[in-house]
């Protein structure tokens, strides 16, 4: 069985695959334009497939 647990990621790590600093920007222009946010155990994660589609609009 694959282990997909590492393609999810944190806030923190979205911000800093996307180069970013600023949680706002994250919400502004990726979460905003419709950048899926799941939540898993209670923490929200950002699917690194979903993170590749947005990023490369």
């Amino acid at each position: 069985m694959k282990d997909d647990s590492k393609r999810y990621l944190t806030i923190s790590q979205a911000m800093h695959y996307f180069n970013i600093k600023s949680r706002n920007t994250l919400k502004k222009n990726f979460i905003a334009k419709g950048l899926p946010v799941v939540i898993i155990n209670g923490t929200k994660r950002i699917d690194q497939l979903d993170a590749d589609k947005h990023g490369s609009t």
